[in-house]
C-alpha cells in the first residue's frame, strides 16, 4: 500500500514539473520565433511550486528523506534512540497538522474576498490554493498515521522496528538503494532481452 501511494504521489510530482516544462519551454519558444507570450508560466510555476512541495513532504516523510542532526544519537542506548526518533516524528506531525490548520484559515480568507491572482489571467486563487492545500492535508494525515504507529511500536517495547522505521536513511541505505536502483534500470534497458 505505501509503495502504491508513493508511486501515486511521485507520479503526480512529475506530471506537474513536466507539464510546467512544456509550457515554459512553448513560453521561451513563442516569444523568441512568434514575438507572443502566454503571460502565464511564471503563475504557474508559482502554483506548480506550492502543489509540488507539499508532495514532496510526503514523499520525503514516506522515503526517510527528511533530514535531522543526529551526531549524537548513534551513540545512545536503542531505547533513548527510539524515543528520540518518536519524538521527531511526533513533531513533525504537529508541525505537519498546524501547518494544514492555518493553511486552512487562509483558505477561509480567500474564499470570503474571492481573491484572485494579481496576474493578466486573475486566476480566482481557490482553485490553486485549494490544490496547495489538499496536498498540506495528506501530508498533515501521513505524518499522523505515522507518528500513531511509532507511539504503537514505542509503547509495544519494539525499539528496533521504530528505529529502522523512523530514523533517517544513513549512507550505507542510500548507496544501497543507489545500487539496486542502478542494476533494475540496467536489467530494464531495451533491446537486452536475448
Amino acid at each position: 500500500m505505501k509503495d502504491r501511494i508513493e508511486n501515486l504521489l511521485a507520479t503526480i510530482f512529475g506530471g506537474i514539473f513536466l507539464t510546467l516544462s512544456v509550457v515554459v519551454a512553448v513560453e521561451t519558444i513563442s516569444r523568441k520565433l512568434f514575438n507572443f507570450s502566454l503571460q502565464g508560466a511564471d503563475e504557474l510555476g508559482g502554483y506548480a511550486l506550492a502543489v509540488g512541495s507539499t508532495i514532496a513532504f510526503s514523499l520525503a516523510l514516506m522515503g526517510r528523506n527528511h533530514i535531522r542532526v543526529d551526531v549524537f544519537q548513534e551513540r545512545f542506548p536503542r531505547g533513548m534512540q527510539a524515543a528520540l526518533n518518536w519524538l521527531a516524528i511526533l513533531s513533525l506531525a504537529a508541525l505537519g497538522a498546524f501547518i494544514a490548520w492555518v493553511a486552512f484559515k487562509v483558505i477561509g480568507d480567500t474564499l470570503q474576498y474571492r481573491s484572485t491572482a494579481q496576474t493578466p489571467w486573475a486566476t480566482p486563487l481557490i482553485y490553486p490554493q485549494g490544490v496547495w492545500y489538499a496536498g498540506l492535508v495528506i501530508f498533515a494525515l501521513v505524518a499522523i498515521g505515522y507518528a500513531i504507529r511509532a507511539t504503537r511500536l514505542l509503547f509495544a517495547g519494539r525499539f528496533d522496528t521504530l528505529n529502522h522505521d523512523f530514523h533517517p536513511k544513513s549512507a550505507k541505505e542510500e548507496l544501497k538503494e543507489e545500487l539496486d536502483d542502478l542494476a533494475l534500470r540496467q536489467t530494464d534497458k531495451p533491446g537486452d532481452a536475448t
